[in-house]
């Protein structure tokens, strides 16, 4: 019988985090993603089963959503015409793309994503000074909710608005978490001495 250790996109025991002045970069490993994408002809069966399984109207473009059904918070982003990544508390939901696509039955194609993604959490009042950085997103003018496609330090992800220029999450390729985490950890060195 194997012992086997489960391990963050990092490589540790627990998910790493790192402190500078006025910033924090800490590696998020608890949350479940699934995408989901409606199929030709059933995009209003997706939504409407969506809508309820997540307590909330989906996102258009740019855009995510927060929810709640029987006290379980949620959280959808748009990735694509009539396609969502479903962001849940991977305690509570280990199973989200299995469950989504028992409910989803033949409306949409439903596929496991949690441990296809790194996920950090960049929070303080110099996370703008480091993004702009890093991508070519105007930081300081995305608003509550607003996601976006783009790369950071060359490496293709996801960058998502949490509290206005304040709070951010970057999701990146699992393979490349290593290099992402290095270059979130020297430009935070640049920018705070």
């Amino acid at each position: 019988m194997h012992d086997l250790i489960p391990l963050s996109p990092l490589g540790g025991a627990a998910p790493q985090v790192d402190m500078f002045d006025g910033l924090q970069i800490r590696e998020v490993t608890d949350r479940a993603l699934a995408s989901v994408a409606a199929r030709l002809g059933h995009e209003a069966v997706c939504q409407g089963t969506l809508r309820a399984l997540i307590g909330a109207d989906l996102p258009g473009p740019g855009q995510s959503v927060e929810g709640s059904v029987q006290g379980l918070s949620y959280a959808a982003f748009w990735t694509a015409p009539e396609t969502w990544m479903i962001d849940a508390d991977h305690g509570a939901h280990e199973l989200l793309a299995q469950d989504l696509a028992q409910a989803l039955g033949a409306s949409a194609s439903v596929t496991e994503q949690t441990d296809g993604w790194c996920r950090f959490d960049l929070e303080g009042a110099r996370v703008c000074d480091l993004l702009e950085r890093l991508c070519a997103v105007d930081v300081r003018m995305m608003g509550q909710g607003g996601v976006t496609r783009t790369a950071l330090h060359h490496i293709g992800g996801y960058l998502w608005c949490q509290a206005p220029g304040r709070r951010f999450v970057v999701l990146g390729s699992r393979s490349s978490a290593r290099s992402l985490h290095h270059a979130l950890v020297e430009t935070a060195r640049s920018i705070t001495g």
